[in-house]
């Protein structure tokens, strides 16, 4: 599939739930957060169906967010259910790691191919303070079972507030090659300001060859982070909601009203 920028279009991020396990600073708002109503969240089978269509129609790269999707309910069936399509090439999770330990080996089963985890930081004190009370012990050895589980390449992704040269970002960057992992490095994003950056070390924020959509858990089709462009495969259709996404796909992103809880970053 390509879109009117001839960039072919082959990667599609899931998030299957705007839940999560922690409240980061810079993804969740202060105050009380307002998730989606449960009737809204699509269900299991209607995102195996939509990954079955996109496939179909060309994507080969899947990958599960959140929210926190290991806070899904049966996220092991779902990706079971998406594993066994053909034609997936590459199929991951983004997932914060705090239940990693628990689901890694199941998942490696299901036939999950990798893990990105996330990791901002690996002082005790500083991680409980960025994610508001997590435990970063529980990431660690999150990321220790994918890797027994053989969910590899393992990728850290580690936001930071400007570069890869603060404090927190370079521990990160210790942990990673004494571990023998990739560390990719997020400048924080404002969507509503148009404010992003391109990922060093990885893929995301390179509008000139962006190759994806995003699936959100409400199911609209959205070919952006960074617009508010969507397409609800419930009110149009899986298939025409996507090719309505790639045709409207803008040549870079400008400001949006997205949270990333709720889209998946």
């Amino acid at each position: 599939m390509l879109d009117i920028f001839k960039r072919k279009i082959n990667y599609l991020r899931i998030s299957v739930t705007d839940k999560c396990n922690l409240r980061c600073h810079y993804c969740m708002p202060d105050g009380e957060i307002q998730l989606l109503p449960r009737w809204e969240i699509l269900s299991l089978e209607e995102i195996i169906e939509v990954a079955r269509v996109a496939v179909d129609m060309g994507i080969d790269k899947v990958r599960l967010t959140g929210g926190e999707p290991l806070v899904r309910r049966n996220i092991i069936g779902l990706v079971a259910g998406i594993a066994q399509l053909e034609g997936i090439r590459n199929f991951g999770m983004s997932t914060n790691g705090i239940l990693l330990r628990e689901y890694a080996h199941q998942l490696a089963d299901a036939g999950l191919h990798r893990v990105n985890v996330s990791l901002d930081a690996t002082s005790p004190e500083k991680y409980a303070e960025i994610t508001r009370g997590g435990d970063v012990s529980r990431v660690f050895a999150g990321i220790d079972a994918a890797i027994d589980a053989g969910l590899t390449p393992v990728k850290i992704n580690c936001v930071v507030e400007h570069s890869s040269q603060e404090k927190d970002a370079l521990d990160v960057a210790l942990f990673g090659r004494e571990k023998g992992l990739k560390v990719r490095y997020i400048r924080q994003m404002t969507p509503e300001k148009g404010e992003f950056w391109p990922v060093q070390g990885g893929d995301g924020g390179h509008c000139l060859t962006c190759n994806r959509l995003r699936l959100s858990s409400n199911g609209m089709i959205r070919p952006c982070l960074f617009s508010d462009i969507g397409y609800s495969v419930r009110e149009f259709g899986i298939r025409r909601a996507i090719e309505m996404a790639i045709a409207a796909k803008p040549a870079s992103g400008r400001v949006s009203n997205n949270k990333f809880y709720e889209i998946g970053g």
